[in-house]
């Protein structure tokens, strides 16, 4: 097992399952246990809303009590906003994926537990748990849906798999190029009398210059801006 288990204990809405599938399956995992669901399994509401991630309601596994789903795992994450009267180390999503990664890094199989959307878990049930997931939320709502605890839990496990979003090598102009637009753009400007009145010059050319700087300009932007101002320079002449 190369990725956690999501464990929905006592779900009781097909909507909701099939969501919190459509969640999981947007963020790479596939490894979906359901315990005790309220309507019964299979769900044709669950399929309809998981929309695209059917096959991990195909492959979900069924079990009629928690103990049963967490037999054969090795560390277990209980999803909860209320507080509980229970020592148990607390963590954020962030804080329970890097946990994660290392614990089946090291051969374990880890799940992660949510509960029913009424009440959530019970106590009795996060006891079962090693460790509680709690997202800081507003306290004055802390509630979730199924599938948004879902999606961010599954987020958080996607974000640090795969690491940062890869960004598009873009090819930004060097100083000297934004220095010689910037002596371009001066001199026209100079010429048309626009830095007035003479006290002002070098504190607007100054603002100026800080501006190409700030700009993330690419030196195709560069190139174009030298080639709009030598049109307008020649449509004047």
């Amino acid at each position: 097992m190369t990725q956690p288990l999501m464990i929905l204990v006592r779900p009781q809405m097909g909507e909701n399952i099939g969501a919190a599938a459509r969640a999981m399956l947007n963020f790479g995992l596939e490894g979906l246990r359901i315990v005790a669901p309220r309507d019964g399994w299979p769900n044709p509401k669950a399929v309809a809303m998981a929309s695209g991630a059917g096959r991990l309601l195909d492959r979900a596994g069924l079990f009629a009590d928690l103990p049963g789903a967490l037999a054969d795992c090795h560390y277990v994450f209980a999803t909860t906003a209320r507080p509980r009267e229970l020592t148990k180390p607390v963590v954020t999503p962030e804080e329970a994926m890097a946990q994660t990664r290392a614990l089946i890094a090291a051969g374990k199989k880890v799940a992660i537990l949510f509960g029913p959307e009424r009440t959530g878990l019970e106590n009795d049930e996060v006891a079962q748990a090693n460790a509680i997931i709690t997202v800081p939320v507003n306290p004055e709502f802390p509630s979730l849906n199924l599938a948004q605890c879902a999606l961010l839990t599954a987020y958080e496990w996607r974000r640090q798999t795969d690491g940062a979003i890869p960004v598009p090598e873009i090819d930004l102009a060097t100083s000297v190029e934004r220095q010689h637009l910037g002596d371009h753009y001066e001199d026209v400007l100079d010429r048309a009398g626009f830095f007035f009145p003479e006290t002002k010059a070098a504190n607007m050319k100054r603002n100026l210059r800080s501006m190409w700087a700030r700009l993330p300009l690419t030196r195709a932007d560069v190139q174009m801006l030298h080639g709009m101002l030598r049109q307008v320079i020649r449509r004047q002449g």
